[in-house]
């Protein structure tokens, strides 16, 4: 799909002897959101601004060797070794030698034609890359300004890290008149450059510029209209994070020292064989212990908490993306980190004065959040009707953060239908969840609505699904309320011959989300959980849903277990 940017001018920084004035061009296209204020805590709004970059380029994709000097040169040789592999037939030899001539002119023409296009598009990568970094981004940060706090939104190249950095206003003195909503800025390569440059004894000013706003000709030529192609891939994985951040989590407590523990023995050792995870080892009454395979190297954090009520080992993968949280480490007053399981996402969340920068991570760097991460199959699916969804969408709008029992109280609806409804629009990219937090918050993506004809099946196991409960392939469903709230499904779902039945299951919590699910398919059998559930736990829970609907109460529950307040949205 095509994103489509009018910025008023560049962003940039003006340097003076005591203040630094960091200007963000804003999308012009977008209704009015601007933000004028000092920094008042300048050294860690650096290091979160800088850690957002890092987040940015990011890119820990496999990058193979450039062989292109060596085939080079076996070409420029072939002829050679063709000539000494037939020397021992003086005839064959003469034969070949007018041929040889002939070849090596007609790729020596070859090389003279090719030659200047080479050379200039070699030239031009090596440029893009050095100088102009920023034109290998597929999309601008996201700013959004609200009420109580400004928050910058970005996604890495690699489609595996996803980081935000949240300021409240307390961290800015004398703000301005300021425009609530959320644009696209223009971040270059150099305003990162000038970050670097913000120091204590100089007064820092954001501006996210309103005068962009005031201008009236179109053909002013400070104006430049990007428009950039962005995959499909890219806009569904930043509408996977908020959808994984409504699972259940097992939350820690981290020092600021355990994470640079963590940077340090990843520096210092290289990993040349698996598995090349970090265990996480929780024990009750006992500090987390992180062990770092393949090496077996423990590290004990005695000054960690976490909320892990039995013995539980967690591992995680592409942990050398934690790395981008290494500069925070000095400015950081702690770390909370949830992590969904084995193999699962995490998000490791950096307190700060006024500040946080939040880093999710998919199970693993090739594991990107859209490809191979549903995580929205996992939330209520629940049908809510056009009216409730512009209830909870305009309840929302009036406090532009609020939680699903504030919005529940303000619209008489149920926490399931508000939790099914805000699903619905983060998938949608109208919606973001705070989990630093705990909120909902509003968030608009992109100007225009995306295309949710491209996005509405964001795997093909869900299309798939689909035409199973479509073609009338899920036979036997049953459905049982446990005494916890959740509800038991079982069924039988016949394969596309009609011939192979697959028992299935899937256990639902009292929110309706899949808490754990069973198949006897290959793609459950290969993946578990952790590419989401198979198209036969889809189909059977779009069955069961009227069964569930109707046996479902309204009853509204709370819990203060500090476990439960991550799983629990309200």
């Amino acid at each position: 799909m095509r994103f489509q940017y009018r910025y008023f001018g560049h962003s940039g920084v003006q340097h003076t002897a005591d203040s630094t004035a960091l200007q963000f061009a804003p999308d012009t296209l977008r209704a009015p959101v601007h933000f004028v204020a000092d920094v008042n805590r300048h050294l860690p709004f650096r290091e979160g601004m800088s850690a957002l970059h890092d987040v940015v380029v990011g890119d820990l994709r496999f990058k193979p060797r450039d062989k292109s000097a060596y085939l080079e040169w076996l070409a420029g040789q072939e002829s050679e070794l063709l000539a000494q592999f037939m020397a021992r037939s003086d005839e064959l030899k003469a034969q070949m030698e007018p041929l040889s001539k002939e070849l090596a002119e007609l790729r020596k023409r070859k090389q003279a034609v090719l030659q200047p296009f080479m050379s200039a598009q070699k030239r031009y990568f090596d440029h893009i890359y050095k100088v102009n970094r920023e034109a290998w981004f597929v999309l601008d940060p996201v700013i959004t300004v609200h009420p109580d706090r400004v928050f910058f939104e970005c996604f890495s190249q690699d489609e595996s890290s996803y980081g935000m950095f949240s300021c409240s206003h307390g961290v800015f003195d004398r703000v301005s008149d300021h425009a609530c909503g959320t644009t696209n800025v223009d971040y270059s390569e150099s305003l990162y450059d000038e970050f670097q440059k913000i120091r204590d004894y100089k007064k820092t000013r954001l501006a996210i510029d309103p005068g962009g706003f005031q201008v009236r000709s179109d053909d002013d030529p400070a104006f430049h209209e990007p428009k950039i192609d962005v995959p499909d891939s890219w806009v569904r994985g930043f509408l996977q994070v908020s959808s994984a951040m409504l699972l259940p989590a097992h939350r820690l407590q981290l020092h600021p020292m355990d994470i640079h523990n963590i940077c340090l023995v990843l520096r210092r050792r290289k990993e040349r064989v698996g598995p090349r995870s970090l265990r996480f080892v929780l024990r009750p009454g006992q500090p987390v212990r992180i062990v770092f395979e393949p090496w077996g190297h423990e590290l004990v954090c005695p000054r960690s908490t976490h909320t892990a009520a039995a013995d539980i080992d967690i591992r995680v993968w592409g942990r050398r993306r934690l790395l981008q949280l290494e500069r925070l480490v000095p400015v950081a007053q702690g770390f909370t980190v949830h992590l969904l399981g084995t193999g699962m996402p995490s998000f490791w969340v950096a307190q700060m004065p006024d500040m946080e920068f939040t880093l999710g991570l998919s199970g693993w760097t090739a594991n990107d959040w859209s490809r191979n991460g549903h995580f929205e199959l996992l939330q209520p699916r629940q049908t809510v009707d056009q009216d409730s969804l512009l209830r909870v969408f305009s309840a929302l709008g009036e406090r532009w953060r609020a939680t699903t029992a504030e919005l529940a109280a303000a619209t008489g609806l149920s926490t399931l239908t508000v939790d099914a409804a805000l699903g619905g629009y983060v998938q949608a990219g109208r919606v973001v969840y705070d989990i630093a937090h705990g909120v909902w918050r509003l968030r608009e993506l992109s100007r225009e609505p995306l295309p949710m004809d491209k996005l509405r099946y964001a795997s093909p196991e869900e299309e798939a699904a689909a035409e199973l409960v479509r073609a009338r392939r899920i036979v036997n469903v049953k459905t049982q309320a446990r005494a916890d709230g959740g509800v038991s499904i079982s069924g039988k779902a016949k394969g596309s011959n009609g011939q192979r039945e697959y028992f299935t299951s899937l256990q639902l919590d009292a929110d309706q989300r899949v808490a754990s699910g069973e198949c006897q398919c290959s793609h459950f059998v290969r993946h578990r959980m952790t590419r989401g559930p198979c198209e036969h736990m889809l189909a059977l829970r779009l069955s069961a849903a009227p069964s569930i609907a109707a046996n479902t109460t309204t009853t509204t529950t709370t819990t203060t277990d500090p476990e439960r307040s991550t799983a629990h949205i309200g």
